[in-house]
């Protein structure tokens, strides 16, 4: 289908597959350019599908960044690994992301395995700006490639950008003729409102002790626009699974919820380009992550 200057245009979708804190949130941001999927040093970050769309001339990607693959421990691990693997179903081609060195995790292995039956993959080693020499890269390459899984094996740096340009060209070469699926100037399909709930669980996960991050879920309950001036009224309600939980993200006097509020009203400003009048609520609701009915209610959707 030929676009405004008369080239043919073509699609490739992607997923971003691999264990808890390989770098697949940052290799979408830094590939996008923009803050799509939030990143922190916790694992289990990402807990949904989220996807990044870059347009270059007339190839667009659409990248997919799923949660870590990983044991599940509750019924919300069980979604999240479900929506990992359904992801590969549906693509042109799988990425999977590998830590420079290491043994493979049993998750790893299950996933590998399930691509072994799927359409096309590549393997990515990520965070090689941590490597001491080419000799220690050469050695992650040949073991991972030793596996006949993948159709080649990339090196990149998330963090700093390296070999990303080649991730792409590479990419390009799976790409399927036809329309974009998404606007030129897209980089992601995800809702303001879900970018926000997003950004405010960040700060959760940035600011909190470890006992508490993964027990909390961020619903916005109303987003409104004023009409008279470029200004956002946002409240939104963070649930919890215990009260004594409840007090750590209140904080004495509030301060540890000013905290994440203020952290995250900059963020979401930045985002919209208007002023964020943002109001945050805590509620108890125990046992959500076990809890079908409480995880459909909080937009977990089974895959």
């Amino acid at each position: 289908m030929p676009n405004r200057q008369g080239h043919e245009t073509s699609s490739v979708f992607v997923a971003l597959v691999g264990r808890p804190n390989v770098g697949k949130s940052s290799l979408t941001n830094q590939l996008v350019g923009e803050k799509v999927a939030i990143v922190t040093n916790k694992p289990q970050t990402t807990r949904s599908r989220i996807t990044g769309v870059i347009t270059k001339g007339p190839v667009q990607y659409v990248l997919m960044d799923t949660p870590g693959i990983h044991l599940p421990r509750n019924k919300l691990d069980a979604r999240m690994t479900q929506t990992a693997a359904a992801s590969v179903k549906d693509v042109d081609v799988t990425v999977m992301l590998f830590e420079p060195a290491g043994t493979f995790t049993e998750s790893e292995q299950t996933m590998m395995d399930a691509l072994r039956k799927s359409g096309p993959a590549l393997a990515v080693i990520n965070k090689v700006d941590t490597l001491r020499g080419f000799e220690e890269l050469e050695a992650r390459r040949q073991e991972i490639a030793r596996l006949g899984i993948f159709e080649e094996v990339l090196t990149v740096s998330a963090k700093d950008g390296t070999g990303c340009d080649a991730l792409l060209e590479k990419l390009k070469t799976y790409a399927t003729p036809g329309p974009h699926y998404f606007d030129d100037d897209a980089f992601t399909d995800m809702p303001e409102k879900e970018l926000v709930a997003e950004l405010i669980r960040e700060k959760l996960l940035l600011f909190m002790r470890e006992e508490i991050p993964h027990g909390v879920a961020v619903t916005v309950q109303s987003f409104k626009e004023r009409p008279d001036r470029d200004l956002v009224d946002i409240s939104v309600e963070i649930c919890c699974e215990r009260k004594n939980h409840k007090g750590m993200i209140i904080g004495k006097n509030g301060q540890m919820l000013k905290k994440i509020a203020t952290a995250a009203r900059l963020d979401c400003e930045e985002l919209l380009g208007v002023q964020v009048n943002l109001q945050c609520w805590v509620k108890v609701r125990e046992g959500w992550r076990d809890n079908e009915r409480l995880l459909d209610d909080l937009g977990f959707a089974k895959p």
